[in-house]
């Protein structure tokens, strides 16, 4: 038994080699830009500019500057804490920039639910 589909539904051949067109090069597109963002490099300071940190897109720290004044040898657990929040900082910003960079080029296709796809 057929169905008996009215034309116009189920978009055809020449629909899907549209699709796949569109979706080839929304994959280009993504790894490009995922490229020029593992590159990116943000400057982040905390307690005040006393600890700056440098990282890039990949969330590799690539330095930590930490001014004399802040380093009190009877009060380490406050460097330490000011390290972590620069850290951690510069780790959501990475994450906030991919995020929205890549919904630019992925649009409504990201919120699908296809992991690994988008």
């Amino acid at each position: 038994m057929r169905a008996n589909i009215p034309k116009g539904i189920g978009g055809g051949p020449q629909n899907m080699s549209a699709m796949i067109r569109q979706a080839q090069k929304m994959q280009e597109d993504m790894e490009a830009l995922q490229a020029d963002l593992d590159e990116r490099e943000y400057d982040i300071s905390a307690g005040g500019g006393m600890v700056k940190l440098k990282i890039n897109g990949k969330r590799e720290v690539l330095s930590i500057d930490i001014s004399p004044d802040i380093v009190d040898p009877d009060d380490v657990e406050t460097l330490a804490d000011i390290i972590t929040a620069a850290v951690n900082e510069g780790i959501k910003r990475v994450d906030d920039t991919n995020a929205s960079e890549m919904s630019k080029v992925t649009g409504s296709m990201g919120g699908l639910g296809l992991p690994g796809m988008f």
